[in-house]
Formats: structure tokens, C-alpha cells, sequence
């Protein structure tokens, strides 16, 4: 793998050629006067070979390999993804790549009973929860250790060293290899929040404490604007990043361990936090709603019903901007001590190892092309809504129309909490959380639901190292 590298060397040594045949031209040339000459030749006809180089060594991969996508940003897309493989096809000629879209509704389950029919796909997008602590911890997936070289690794850490802790197990084995990045937050509906003199309680940089959201909700209450100030939904599993940061950051809990081996939201501030939600819920002041996935709060909160969303970040805000009749406003989880600690998602891709060496060789060119390559790497990117992991691609937004749009999202990336998705038991601790929200908002005790909760999940991660 990494031919692109054999041929960014080639490029080096003809650049240097270059630099050296032409020498004071240089300086001629950025001025905008063509002084080309036949001393320039060489490095034309070497770069031409280079090309020629990566375009024979792309027809030496041969396969028929397939791709599953959960629908992240435009790759849910049909005709953007088929966009993709065929740039991909003007390279690698002879790899025919199939794709099936999935959703977060049914997507899990029609990957396990792939996992025990045999028949899973070669490629697969989604994050580590799933890649990497689920069917990487499984032994199901390829080790991807030969993409992560030490340039990507240089690259992708200079941006955060939580997407490379993120990607691998805790031996060390690379599961994933990352696109993209995001962290979730919340929004308001600006319109009404101003009708209630409620903006005054958000910072500038659109944080909040918990105080300051506690005055907003009963403001909203008290001037009547919207049917619901917000819900906590727990319907499914969808979006649950949503109502697991918004108890977790109440009060500054925290939701494992350090080294993700235990499950901590049963702690005094956990517990405040999951209580303040009941309180709030029967002051009126929040709904819940038993049978809402995060789809269903979105959809209400497009349509003005609902003051705010549990559940935003850049991709929702860009699906639901043709809906919307007022101004979404981007705010960070509020918190005791006014610093968030935001849910993140890291995006990219992982290959099942279905034992076939050709396809899996071919199913790393395609990752490789869509994730480093230099022109389709920073599109790539841009597809989903989200951010490169990699530094070197700067700002894919920059000139476009959503440059100031995407501003926002960038500005709570300091506040990007531990990725805590990677702990074992991960599939398990996210049917184990709606089934403890359920019960608080049903009227169970909320320390003896969570105790309840962190055993289960405890569990789950203890089975998952065996």
C-alpha cells in the first residue's frame, strides 16, 4: 500500500530537478511571465511518468469488493458516493466497488446477522463505538496498522491524539482509519428564545451554566412561545449522545473511568444530574417522551414545536436547513461550571476480514484514495459536514458558502470530552442508557436505575476484555 507515497517522492526528486534546471527563473516565473524553456522539459516528462507510475500500479489491483455506509453526512448519498467511486475507477481501473446504505434504525442489526451469516461486507464507515470496541474487540475486522504510517500518524495526531487513541484497541490494533471528526452539540430556536428574553442567559461563545439554562426554561415556560421547551427523548439509540451529555454535563459527572474499564454515571454528581432531569420534567419545564428517537425531536424541532434540540452539530443543521422557517442557533451542552465536556464522532472506515487477501487489498486503496488522497481527501471531508482529522487539509471550507457556518461547529471543538464510546460493552451500555432513562422518568429511584445501569455496563465491558 501507500503507492501515492512511492509517487510523492518521485514528485520530490523532480521539484528538486526542477528547482535546480531552472534556477533565477524561478522568481520570473511567480511573477506571471510564461519563461519556460527546455531546461524545464525533464521535470515535465518525469511527472508525466509519475502519473503514468500510479496509474499502472492502479490497474495491478483487481477485485470486486463491497461497501456498507451508515448515512454520514452525503454518504448516504447515492449519487455523491457514486461520484467518489468513480474517481476512484479513473485510478484503480479494475476494483468494482458495490454499496449499501444503512441506517441507525436497523443498521446495527443487519450487520450482526451479517457477522453470523457470513456474509459481511469488505468496507464499512462508522466509528470506533462500533469499528473498533464492538467488531474489532469481536475479531472480526482487518488490522489497518499498514495505512497508519508515520506520516498519516504525524498528521492525524497534530490534530488530536484522541482520534488515534480512538481507533485502536487497547493492544494497540488500528480497527479504523479516520476520515472526519465532529463534536455534538445543542441548539435553540434564536427566534423564540429572544421573544422570551432568554438569550441573555448564553454566553457569547454559546456556552451556558446550569443555572443560566434552569432562568431560560422558565422563561420560555413563563411566555409561552413554543408547545414543549425541549424533550428528552429515549426512544432507541439513535442520537443518545444527546441526552447522555445533557445529564452528564449538569453537573460535571463524569461518564467512565480513565482508562474506560468502568462505568462512572452512578456517581453524586451522575446522579444529580439524571435527578435534575426528572425534576425538571415535572415542573414542566422539559418533556420526556418514552417512545421519541432523536429523529422524532429533530423533525419537532424543524418544525417550531420545540424550543431546542438535544441532538446538532454541523450535518443535522445542514439536512434540516431547507425545513426550518427560523434561525437554529448552535449552543454548547450547559454545565455547573460553564465548561462543557462535548460528545464527539469520529468518522472512517474499517474493513471485515473475510479472508480474502485480494479484496482486502483492494478494499485499502479505496480507503486510502478517499481519505488521504489530496484532491478527493479535503471533498471527502466536506461530504460529510464534519472536520479533517488530518492538519494537513486545513480548512476544507474555506472560500465556500458555508465557511462562516462552519466557523460555529470549529469554535466548540476545544471543548471535545474523552471519547469514553472506545469502552468495552459499548453496544450493551447503550440499550442499558434508554432503559434507565425510561425508568427515572417512570418513577424509579434514580440512584437505585443507575446503580442498576453501571452494573449492567460493568458487565458487559468485564465480558468484552474475555
Amino acid at each position: 500500500m501507500k503507492k501515492k507515497r512511492a509517487l510523492a517522492l518521485l514528485l520530490t526528486g523532480v521539484m528538486a530537478f526542477s528547482m535546480a534546471a531552472c534556477g533565477s527563473q524561478q522568481e520570473t516565473s511567480n511573477s506571471g511571465t510564461n519563461t519556460q524553456t527546455e531546461t524545464s522539459a525533464p521535470a515535465e516528462t518525469a511527472a508525466e511518468t509519475a502519473a503514468g507510475t500510479e496509474a499502472a500500479a492502479g490497474t495491478d489491483l483487481s477485485a470486486d469488493i463491497t461497501m456498507w455506509t451508515y448515512p454520514i453526512g452525503s454518504f448516504g448519498d447515492e449519487e455523491t458516493v457514486n461520484g467518489f467511486i468513480a474517481s476512484f475507477n479513473e485510478v484503480y481501473p479494475n476494483i468494482s466497488v458495490s454499496v449499501e446504505y444503512l441506517d441507525y434504525t436497523s443498521g446495527d442489526d443487519q450487520v450482526t446477522a451479517a457477522i453470523e451469516a457470513g456474509t459481511t461486507p469488505d468496507i464499512i464507515m462508522e466509528g470506533p463505538e462500533r469499528l473498533v470496541s464492538n467488531w474489532g474487540a469481536k475479531g472480526k475486522m482487518l488490522d489497518l496498522s499498514d495505512l497508519w504510517d508515520d506520516e498519516a500518524l504525524a498528521d492525524i495526531s497534530a490534530t488530536s491524539e484522541a482520534v488515534v487513541s480512538a481507533c485502536q484497541s487497547t493492544e494497540g490494533v488500528f480497527y479504523e482509519y479516520p476520515l472526519c471528526m465532529t463534536t455534538h452539540c445543542m441548539a435553540i430556536n434564536y427566534e423564540m428564545f429572544e421573544a422570551a428574553d432568554a438569550l441573555q442567559y448564553i454566553n457569547e461563545d454559546r456556552t451556558w451554566t446550569t443555572e443560566n439554562f434552569e432562568k431560560a426554561l422558565q422563561a420560555l415556560k413563563d411566555a409561552g412561545v413554543a408547545q414543549e421547551n425541549g424533550i428528552v427523548y429515549c426512544g432507541g439509540q439513535g442520537g443518545d449522545q444527546g441526552t447522555r451529555a445533557l445529564a452528564m454535563n449538569l453537573y460535571n459527572a463524569e461518564f467512565t473511568n480513565a482508562d474506560h474499564t468502568q462505568w462512572t454515571m452512578n456517581s453524586e454528581a451522575g446522579v444529580k444530574g439524571l435527578q435534575q432531569l426528572v425534576d425538571w420534567s415535572q415542573e414542566g419545564l422539559l418533556s420526556y417522551d418514552a417512545g421519541a428517537q432523536a429523529s422524532d425531536e429533530l423533525q419537532l424541532f424543524s418544525n417550531g414545536t420545540v424550543a431546542m434540540t438535544f441532538c446538532w452539530n454541523a450535518s443535522n443543521e445542514a439536512q434540516y436547513a431547507s425545513v426550518v422557517g427560523f434561525t437554529p442557533y448552535p449552543v454548547a451542552f450547559p454545565s455547573e461550571s460553564g465548561t462543557p465536556e462535548l460528545c464527539g464522532g469520529i468518522y472512517g472506515f474499517g474493513i471485515f476480514d473475510n479472508g480474502d487477501e485480494a479484496k482486502a487489498e483492494a478494499a485499502k486503496a479505496f480507503i486510502e484514495f478517499i481519505c488521504d488522497d489530496a484532491v478527493q481527501g479535503p471533498l471527502s471531508v466536506s461530504s460529510t459536514g464534519f472536520f479533517p482529522v488530518r492538519a494537513s487539509f486545513g480548512n476544507v471550507y474555506a472560500g465556500t458558502e458555508d465557511e462562516a457556518r462552519m466557523e460555529v461547529f470549529a469554535s466548540f471543538g476545544p471543548y471535545l470530552g474523552d471519547y469514553y464510546n472506545v469502552t468495552g460493552g459499548w453496544a450493551e451500555q447503550r440499550t442499558a442508557w434508554w432503559n434507565m432513562l425510561q425508568q427515572i422518568f417512570g418513577g424509579e429511584d434514580v440512584q437505585t436505575a443507575a446503580d442498576a445501569y453501571v452494573e449492567t455496563c460493568n458487565a458487559a465491558t468485564a465480558a468484552a476484555a474475555n
